[in-house]
């Protein structure tokens, strides 16, 4: 029985794979200020080689996100750059993210904005984008739009729509054939009365709108209270709709916490969702997973092994649903029975397993220890605390 667990484990744990964000290793804040740090990354080599660091100490983040605006503020200029990071650190480059939300000509909206020529700004940043992750081999290009308003009256809603189905139809059309279009949703912030993107039915309209290579992405933080997240994952995968994800976790509102550190079951039941439409369609979903999140008090490279760690030992719990077993149960409504098969793979202590497959592996079989003991974020901190300090100067 044992061997048949680690066997199933094994297998999972070889499937599994996480892209991690540039911007995860970068100092970043709130809107109340930074808090910023000796050895966060400070160029897009040194988030090169932050990653091919979580890399070889957890074997599961070979990708990593990239930003145009803050990782390639040069645009197409830039790209033979990044080309020979991919090369020297092993680190593939994932999914494109425009910058929608930044430029002061924003302030009223990005691709909703009622001025044409701002709409005609956002759209060329895009389609830059899309050739950007065309030259670097990315498959996706990622979008968070955070426009909105903030007072009733102030917007004409229905004609953002048709700004924003227009737009993306023009994007889709410059897609190539192995490229995605993903579209994130958000309730609220930066926008407090009506955000033009707000939720995953919104989301999903403007991706079928636009075209068959348009998907919709859920970011675990952008979500009320209480909403049942793998709800809207089970929908999204019945109606093959389903993009990817970006990981963290949260108490209020999008707090971009470390995954599972405010609610794992949470997390365990989103995979059991993709793992169970996986088993009964007796085909792999292929669902990319990826970690959105950045901190001002844990270390940055620390708080990503961390988070590389828990999204491991969560998915490996969810493979240990029994399905055959919950599915009869189910069928039957045989309801504390069905629900103790699920929660007794959440309970399952699968570390054991998962530190035996790290040392197979070639990874170390603690991660955070081995961290902590190669001086990697020391050394960094002392190379790279100079310029760190000169923009806490500034920023002073």
């Amino acid at each position: 029985m044992r061997q048949k667990k680690q066997d199933l484990l094994w297998k999972a744990l070889d499937g599994f794979e996480l892209e991690v964000p540039s911007w995860g290793f970068a100092n970043t804040g709130t809107r109340f200020g930074k808090f910023l740090q000796a050895a966060a990354a400070t160029s897009i080599e040194e988030k090169f080689a932050d990653a091919a660091q979580v890399l070889a100490l957890t074997g599961i983040s070979p990708i990593m996100a990239l930003h145009v605006e803050w990782d390639l503020p040069g645009g197409l200029a830039d790209v033979p750059a990044i080309q020979k990071l991919v090369s020297k650190y092993g680190i593939q480059a994932g999914s494109i993210n425009p910058n929608l939300f930044q430029a002061q000509e924003y302030k009223y909206g990005s691709i909703c904005n009622p001025d044409a020529q701002i709409r005609q700004k956002a759209l060329d940043h895009i389609l830059l984008s899309v050739e950007i992750g065309k030259r670097l081999g990315s498959r996706d290009i990622s979008f968070w739009v955070a426009d909105g308003s903030n007072y009733p009256g102030t917007q004409n809603i229905r004609k953002r729509i048709d700004w924003m189905q227009e737009i993306f139809l023009q994007t889709h059309g410059a897609l190539a054939n192995n490229q995605r279009m993903l579209i994130e949703y958000k309730p609220f912030e930066p926008a407090f009365y009506h955000t033009d993107i707000a939720d995953w039915g919104m989301a999903l309209e403007l991706a079928r709108g636009a075209g068959p290579q348009a998907r919709v992405l859920v970011d675990t933080g952008h979500h009320y209270q209480s909403q049942n997240i793998e709800q809207i994952v089970a929908w999204l995968l019945q109606l093959d709709m389903l993009g990817g994800f970006h990981f963290n976790d949260r108490r209020y509102a999008d707090d971009d916490l470390t995954l599972g550190s405010i609610d794992p079951y949470q997390v365990f039941r989103i995979f059991h969702e993709i793992l169970s439409c996986e088993f009964e369609r007796g085909a792999a979903m292929h669902v990319p997973f990826m970690i959105d999140q950045s901190h001002n008090l844990k270390g940055k490279i620390e708080a990503m092994v961390q988070t590389t760690i828990a999204a491991q030992e969560l998915y490996a719990r969810a493979a240990l649903v029994d399905h055959e077993q919950l599915s009869r149960l189910q069928n039957e409504c045989r309801l504390v029975e069905a629900e103790e098969c699920f929660r007794a793979a959440f309970w399952e202590d699968v570390r054991p397993v998962v530190r035996e497959w790290r040392l197979a592996r070639g990874v170390p079989e603690d991660p955070l220890r081995a961290l902590r003991e190669s001086g990697y974020v020391e050394r960094i901190a002392r190379e790279r605390g100079a310029k760190n300090a000169k923009t806490l100067a500034s920023y002073a």
